[in-house]
């Protein structure tokens, strides 16, 4: 009966600190952006918070390219995600975001990147990609 004690008690303390270890430690973390079921790490579940975990779950999902070997096309196909990210989070903010300057970066961003997508596009057409 000891030992069967002993077991558990072992046991607790071995999960409370792999528990522990996985909301500190970098690298042990297994989370999931909260679009996908994971947890917040922001100060609030606002709407603005939901729409930029969702976003960011989407450009990760997009930068997640196959690989060719030939690095201007891996570099060129994972930007376009990244950058398209960029937009919808640039969007998010005018949709929520009050301070003007932020705002008016927001818009400078979704100019750029917007052209920068069109001129990648175009290169990966030329290129047969």
């Amino acid at each position: 009966m000891m030992m069967k004690k002993l077991i558990f008690v072992a046991s607790m303390l071995l999960a409370s600190t792999y528990a522990m270890a996985e909301d500190t430690m970098p690298g042990m973390q297994h989370d999931m952006p909260m679009a996908a079921g994971g947890k917040s790490h922001g100060k609030s579940d606002s709407p603005s918070t939901a729409a930029f975990m969702e976003a960011n779950a989407k450009m990760h999902k997009a930068m997640s390219i196959s690989m060719t070997g030939n690095a201007d096309v891996d570099f060129v196909r994972g930007m376009i995600g990244h950058h398209q990210g960029a937009i919808d989070m640039a969007r998010i903010e005018l949709q929520y975001g009050k301070d003007e300057k932020i705002r008016k970066l927001a818009e400078e961003i979704i100019k750029a990147q917007e052209g920068e997508i069109a001129m990648m596009k175009a290169w990966l057409k030329a290129h047969g990609k």
